[in-house]
């Protein structure tokens, strides 16, 4: 399968996790926590599987920009309305993860 495709795998398993998080209660709620727990689990596992065509590095900087970028729309789409600087700085994290694409290796 396609490595960028187990990369968007891990990306929407970490944003379904950390959305999660809060609802954990510092991981005093079951259900919550095991939801956790697991998408973060897959998060990885599928960042692994990634890995093994997408430089480690790039693979990370996408699920990591990815994943910021995403969890601030769904904040902002709950009512927690980014400031200025704090999308100056998504879209900063979009051109970087972008340009560390275009110019990315794939491993052999």
């Amino acid at each position: 399968m396609n490595s960028y495709f187990y990369l968007s795998i891990a990306i929407i398993s970490e944003v379904i996790a950390t959305t999660l998080l809060p609802a954990t209660l510092g991981f005093t709620r079951i259900l919550p926590t095991l939801g956790c727990a697991i998408g973060y689990a897959c998060a990885f596992y599928f960042l692994s599987l990634a890995t093994t065509t997408i430089p480690t590095a790039v693979a990370y900087t996408i699920w990591c920009g990815a994943g910021i970028v995403l969890i601030a729309l769904i904040g902002a789409i709950k009512g927690n309305m980014p400031n200025l600087d704090t999308i100056f700085g998504m879209i900063l994290i979009v051109i970087g993860v972008s340009l560390i694409n275009m110019n990315a290796k794939p491993v052999c």
